[in-house]
This record gives structure tokens, sequence and C-alpha cells, in this order.
């Protein structure tokens, strides 16, 4: 069995995704004082005293390697006892971050993999995926790449901005795309970070340290950084455990802990929840029915980037979104309004929507944007700012005087165009500008929108063979204001 595979069975097993770091570390003015002897032999009784009272509420056992080969041959020795004391069945991850060339790594593969015989692995990605690769070889072995690390300096070169994303995002999808056999480190005292790597990268397991003496709360970061089931993290402590008078006590109330936040998002590892990707499809209903959110959208709250909760509250306080008994264009009766042209009186909810747009194009080609009038023609504009990019829009209906031009703006005939508008629930405006644009010989195959209602829009896009990007799924909307 791999070793994600293992982690998700004892998770739903034990009802625990608690990491307990093993980490005994002694100063130098203590060795000195005591003798090296004497700290081995205390640190080996700490961590059989840590795993015999932690057992029960442990997913897995990290011992960080440092503290261990600080004392030479003799630490090597005390490593090996303290993972001979972990219980059969519970994995061991090494905190080692290695990374280096190949050969060199294929050493340490062996040394960590083969003669502890450990489950697991820290890394670090700053040499490529060739220094990953010789641990990635060992079958049914893991490894957790670190991505957005706990320490306060990370953000010197990790939050480095790369094509308008921290360089972490970037090592999340690079590195997530290896193996589903990598997992990533992200600190458990960033909130902000986790819910921006989750994210990115939906399914990969995290390692979150920072938890207690680093100052990480261990339910806000599996509020922040959980997978839509609840699940996906490892939440890791050492010095909170550890340090505690009774550490089997302070396992439990961490454990505790995170069982009440996985089931405040209605999921976690003792209940089932239906996965979420994409939201169920909202579409209207009667003014008399009640507003109801199924339990897959609500867990999705939970994993929603944090600058998307931001633009969802800029929406509801500048009024785009409404309650109510709203008449909609087809006739039928809504309890609820989006109105995004509202978006143009907030400069900073204008710019909020800019970025939305401005993170959809990443990765699509084209050679200019089309606004679709009237909604999406401030947002194109505003889109086009950020992007740096060249912006048309298709006359609807077509101008009858002067030039009499079909579309604005300076363009060529085989251009790939990117088409944008505030929302879409059917397809029917959007057909009319994809006509005229494709009349005028311009390529049309992508359309980006702010917020996606129901599912007869996508189902349309596709009948013109034109993929939907939305940025917000409505059901995420009503899950976040829930």
């Amino acid at each position: 069995m791999r070793f994600f595979e293992k982690i998700e069975e004892i998770v739903r097993g034990k009802g625990t995704c608690l990491c307990i770091g093993l980490d005994p570390y002694f100063t130098r003015e203590a060795r000195r004082e005591k003798g090296d002897e004497a700290c081995i032999a205390a640190a080996l009784s700490a961590n059989r005293r840590i795993i015999g009272t932690t057992h029960p509420f442990a997913a897995c056992y990290k011992p960080n390697l440092a503290f261990y080969e600080a004392f030479g041959v003799a630490g090597q020795e005390l490593l090996r006892k303290t993972i001979e004391a972990i219980p059969d069945g519970i994995p061991v991850l090494i905190d080692a971050k290695r990374g280096d060339i190949d050969t060199t790594a294929q050493a340490y593969a062996d040394a960590i993999f083969g003669e502890l015989g450990a489950d697991a692995v820290t890394l670090s990605p700053y040499m490529g995926r060739d220094s990953a690769t010789p641990f990635l070889a060992w079958q049914g072995k893991g490894v957790f790449i670190l991505c957005k690390t706990s320490n306060p300096s990370a953000q010197t070169f990790q939050g480095l901005e790369v094509e308008a994303e921290p360089l972490y995002i970037k090592v999340a999808r690079e590195c997530a795309s290896w193996s589903d056999s990598v997992g990533l480190v992200v600190a458990g005292n960033d909130c902000e970070a986790l819910a921006r790597v989750r994210a990115a990268s939906p399914r990969t397991w995290f390692l979150a340290p920072g938890i207690g003496a680093q100052g990480g709360k261990a339910d806000a970061a599996i509020r922040a950084g959980a997978r839509a089931d609840g699940l996906g993290m490892l939440v890791a402590a050492a010095r909170a455990v550890a340090e505690a008078q009774e550490p089997g006590e302070a396992a439990r109330g961490l454990r505790d802990l995170i069982r009440q936040a996985q089931d405040n998002l209605g999921a976690g590892p003792h209940k089932t929840c239906q996965g979420w990707s994409g939201g169920p499809q909202a579409s209207a209903a009667p003014a008399t029915a009640a507003l109801t959110v199924s339990a897959s959208a609500a867990v999705a709250s939970s994993s929603l980037d944090l600058l998307k909760k931001e633009f969802i509250v800029a929406l509801i306080e500048t009024g785009c979104f409404r309650l109510g008994d709203f008449v909609l264009k087809s006739g039928k009766h809504s309890p609820f309004y989006i109105d995004l042209r509202r978006l143009i009186s907030n400069p900073a909810a204008l710019g909020s929507a800019a970025s939305a747009y401005a993170s959809m194009s990443r990765g699509l080609s084209f050679d200019r944007v089309a606004g679709i009038p009237a909604a999406g023609l401030p947002l194109a504009t505003a889109a086009c700012l950020a992007l740096q990019a060249p912006m048309i829009w298709p006359r609807m209906p077509a101008k009858e005087h002067g030039t009499g031009n079909r579309i604005e703006g300076a363009y060529e005939k085989g251009e790939r165009i990117l088409l944008l508008d505030d929302l879409i629930t059917t397809g029917e405006s959007k057909r009319e500008a994809v006509a005229i644009l494709r009349a005028e010989g311009l390529v049309v195959e992508n359309l980006i929108v702010l917020v996606e209602r129901g599912k007869g829009g996508r189902s349309d896009m596709e009948s013109l063979g034109i993929r939907l990007h939305a940025y917000l799924h409505v059901a995420e909307l009503f899950s976040y204001c829930e």
C-alpha cells in the first residue's frame, strides 16, 4: 500500500490526522553539564513516554533528523531505538529536508528509506524534480516537499511574485504534478497560504507544521487548508505535545480540536461526505422555497482561496448579491439576484474583479480580450489594465452610422480572442457576441466570467466549442454566506 493510501486509511480509521514530532533538543551547555550519554538516555526516555501516551491519537510520528545527528553515531542509535518504539502500523516520517543532485539524493534515499526504514521524508524543491526522483523511485514511500514553511523569514523567497502569483504557488503546482506520492509542506501558522495552496492543489496531502509554539492553531489550519472531504492534512505538533505535562492529554486535546473543526465543515474522518468538484448546480427557485445548500457545497467553503472569499465579501458589501424576490428575464422568480454592474462604483471591488479575471486567464492562449456589452465592458477594461492586454468589443446591435463597425478596436483576422463577461446563466447573450467575432475571422475558444449561475450556460458554450472558465460558482457564494 502506498504511503498516502495508508495515511488516509489510518486517518479515517482512527479519526485523527495528528502528526507528532519527536525532536529531543539539548543545548551545548546542557550537553557539557550532563554529558552526551545522559542526554541521550533522557531523550530516549522522553520519546518512549511521548509515544506510549500519544499513539492512540497519532496518525504518524515525525522525528527531525537534525536532533539525532547532533549526537553523531550515538544519535543514529537513538533514532533507531525511537523508531522501534513506534507501534506497528503507525508510519514514520523523517523530517530531513534533503535536496541534492541525483546521485547524492539516491544515497540520502537509501539511508532514510533503506537503512532507517522510514515511510516518508521531507525534501527541498530548490534543485528541481531530479533531486526528488530517487526518493520517488522507492515503491510505497511518500515525500513531502517544502512549499510554504512556518519560519518567520519564509516569505523572503517563497513569497516572491512570479507571473503575478507567489513562488510557493508555482512550487505547489509543479511538485504536485510529479507523482501521486508527493505531498506538500504548508505552514499551519499561515492560513492564507494554506487556503491558496489548497485552491492550487485540491487533492494533495499537506504536512502543516507551526502548530503551538510557532503560533498556529490546529482548528484554524484545518478550516483554511483541509480538502473538500475534511481530510488531506497532517497537522504537525512537536513542542505543543512534548513539553506538555501530560503529552497524551495534549495530543488528545489537539485531536479533538481538529475533529471539531472538521465537523464544523460538515466533513471529517468519522463522517461521510460527498466530494465537491465545482459545486452543485444551482438554478432559479420559487421565491417561497428555502435557500438551501447541499453538504458538499458547504464543505467547499473550507478550501476557498482567501482572495476569492474577499471577492465574495465585496459582492455583498457593494450590493451585487442580494436576497429577496426577483423576477428574472425568463419570467421566473428567484430568491436572490446578482448584479455585477455595481462593481464599477467601488474601485477596490473593481480591482478585485480585475485580479480574478487575470488569474483565470493564466495558461490561456489569446491575442486580445473581447468584452461583451454592456456589463462586461467596464470589467473587461479593468481586466485588460491588469493584464496589459489589448481589448476589443463586438457591437450589439451593429453600429448603423459612421464606420458601421461590427467590432470596436484594432484587430487582425486569425487572432485568438478571449471572451469576457460578468456572469453566465444561459448562453443566449454570448451567442451573438461569438457570432459577430467569428464572422470577422477571429478565433473564439474560451470565455471567462466572474460568476456561473446554473448549468445551462456551460452546456450552451460547449455546443459552440467554447470552454467556460468561471471564477466563482453561485453554490460557492451560497456556501460561504451560510
